[in-house]
């Protein structure tokens, strides 16, 4: 445990145990990863570049200095980068999301197979160049409710980890570590993932074509509008919601296969679980608002993003900097809307 009495600190933990978010991939020639992230403020997030020897500390496993490169989006509390989403320069990913009431993890005996929480992204990403190797290493680790400081109450999340070959969800729940196999490649926050994915089935019948009568035939039953193949599809912004509308349209996504063109598509499948100001309300005057939306091509270690008051594309590509350096490289995200005039 750190000391930090901070209270922007305090803040930034309290909105990792509240947030709402989505998170993705998409494949074209490249493999992309990126999530939304869903609140009602910003707690001052940066994407920050780690370097392979910047010397990282765990509370049950020392302090390494040679390791992967990271890079994501966290904010940095006493010169260690506390990662929302990140990837590595080998092409895995990683993204925490809220999991409020069914997150559990143990308390901390001491023992080197033990992970805190809010080091469990950059210990995977530090140390694995595939899911693969990440899964064998989750599969005997325990995650511990070790916060950062005493002023930092643990956040609930769940976690995708993802690779162009494979993607998991991992869970830490009241009976143990679960790992599943992630067919859809999209993540939000409650019900537990095996919930979600079951909850596909009654979306079964939901097509980008247009319906044909079954209703009967004695009726003579026509379209009256394009798109009615997707009647039904939820268009709400709870997460369960979320999560069938971002598996329907990835899984019916088509785009050019140029960087361009696909990372183009990726924000745009992300746009589908866009949150609006007004439209979510959690108090009173206050509105859960789509933060950020992230896209990460993994296979060149480039981030790009978004934000809620800012359109444009931003990217920070992590092979501009030394990435054998020691110290973080942080950049402060563009919050302000980029509006190109043509006359």
């Amino acid at each position: 445990m750190r000391s930090d009495t901070s209270p922007t600190l305090v803040g930034f933990f309290y909105i990792r145990r509240v947030i709402m978010c989505t998170a993705v991939t998409y494949q074209t020639n490249h493999f992309y990863f990126g999530r939304t992230l869903d609140y009602e403020s910003s707690y001052g997030e940066e994407i920050v570049i780690l370097p392979r020897k910047f010397p990282l500390s765990f509370l049950h496993r020392g302090t390494v200095t040679q390791h992967y490169a990271i890079m994501g989006i966290a904010h940095v509390a006493n010169q260690y980068p506390l990662f929302y989403d990140a990837i590595n320069e080998k092409g895995l990913c990683m993204a925490g999301l809220n999991f409020v009431g069914n997150a559990h993890y143990v308390k901390s005996t001491t023992e080197e197979n033990e992970v805190a929480q809010y080091e469990f992204i950059p210990w995977i990403l530090s140390t694995c160049a595939t899911t693969a190797e990440a899964k064998e290493r989750i599969s005997s680790i325990h995650i511990t409710d070790t916060p950062f400081c005493e002023q930092m109450p643990v956040g609930q999340l769940h976690w995708m980890i993802a690779d162009k070959n494979q993607t998991i969800t991992v869970e830490a729940v009241a009976d143990g570590i679960k790992i599943y196999e992630n067919p859809v490649g999209v993540l939000t926050n409650n019900p537990p993932f095996p919930e979600q994915l079951f909850r596909l089935n009654d979306f079964m019948h939901l097509s980008p074509k247009q319906p044909q009568n079954h209703f009967s035939s004695t009726l003579s039953l026509q379209p009256y509008s394009r798109g009615m193949g997707a009647l039904g599809l939820p268009g709400d912004l709870s997460s369960q919601s979320r999560f069938i509308r971002a598996a329907f349209v990835r899984a019916n996504s088509v785009s050019g296969t140029s960087e361009q063109e696909s990372v183009s598509q990726f924000f745009h499948i992300l746009g589908s679980v866009d949150q609006q100001r007004g439209c979510c309300e959690v108090a009173s005057d206050k509105y859960e608002i789509t933060i950020y939306t992230s896209c990460c091509n993994a296979s060149k270690g480039i981030y790009y993003y978004t934000t809620y008051d800012n359109h444009q594309i931003s990217a920070v590509d992590m092979h501009r900097t030394d990435l054998d350096s020691k110290t973080l490289s942080c950049y402060k995200p563009v919050t302000e809307e980029q509006i190109f005039c043509q006359n």
